[in-house]
């Protein structure tokens, strides 16, 4: 309970720390400061509430993300600390995609939409269809990630939940491709619908991406069938996943490899 009154107390400080910066900047209307210093900001706010977990990142598969170029990331989702390692852990700009409600929390809302990412109204389906067109629109011109859960909410039980749509439209409207990705570790930290958060280690890995330039909106059960397989595959399974032993690098905590 301690650890998760630190987390708790260390996480407000840090957001309203980096989320203030990014809503002064944006009341400044700073425009091309605030696109260049989000990334790196959103970087250290997820780094920083790692560290004060106590919990340990290892990534594999990064050289399928290297380049710089827009892609459609989708990943399973099993607790809030899937947020917190991808954010602070995979290259290059990117924009995460998240439900209306994040907008209403005091000063995070504003920075949230400030820093350019997409809210979805999912009782809403044309202001969600809008939402993501839109977003299709901005990855065309800004080249920038979206990083999308398709299941449309945690896990209650590790397993992986069926796949919603959207990210998959998304992709083949935008002319980007899909990259699948595996969070293994994270409900051991804290699982859904529950306020203890315990140390631990999370491993991330990415597959190779999916190319979407000869799709049409037709196929987007068959781009949804193959991702979701695809990140099955990467996890070991539909079923909960277990953490693997390290391949490579021993992590350190906070997340950094050690060298």
């Amino acid at each position: 309970m301690l650890r998760s009154l630190w987390v708790l107390a260390a996480g407000a400080v840090l957001t309203a720390w980096y989320a203030g910066k990014v809503v002064l900047l944006s009341l400044l209307r700073m425009d091309e400061r605030l696109r260049c210093r989000c990334g790196g900001y959103q970087r250290r706010w997820a780094r920083g509430i790692l560290r004060a977990a106590g919990v340990r990142v290892r990534l594999e598969g990064v050289e399928h993300i290297q380049e710089p170029r827009g892609r459609i990331i989708v990943s399973n989702h099993e607790s809030w600390f899937d947020v917190f390692a991808l954010a602070a852990h995979l290259p290059g700009p990117h924009r995460f995609v998240g439900k209306r409600e994040l907008d209403a929390i005091p000063v995070f809302g504003r920075a949230w939409r400030a820093c350019g990412h997409v809210s979805i109204d999912r009782g809403n389906r044309e202001s969600a269809i809008q939402s993501l067109s839109a977003a299709a629109a901005r990855i065309r011109e800004q080249g920038f990630s979206i990083i999308m859960f398709p299941e449309g909410t945690r896990s209650p039980d590790g397993s992986l939940q069926p796949f919603k749509k959207g990210a998959f439209v998304l992709a083949i409207q935008s002319g980007v491709p899909i990259v699948p990705v595996a969070v293994i570790g994270s409900r051991a930290v804290m699982p859904k619908g529950s306020f203890s958060i315990r140390r631990g280690e999370i491993l991330i890995r990415v597959g190779e991406p999916i190319d979407v330039g000869e799709l049409s909106l037709q196929d987007r059960d068959a781009l949804q069938a193959r991702a979701r397989s695809a990140v099955a595959a990467l996890r070991g399974g539909e079923g909960p996943s277990a953490l693997p032993a390290p391949r490579t690098r021993t992590p350190t905590a906070g997340g950094r490899p050690a060298a």
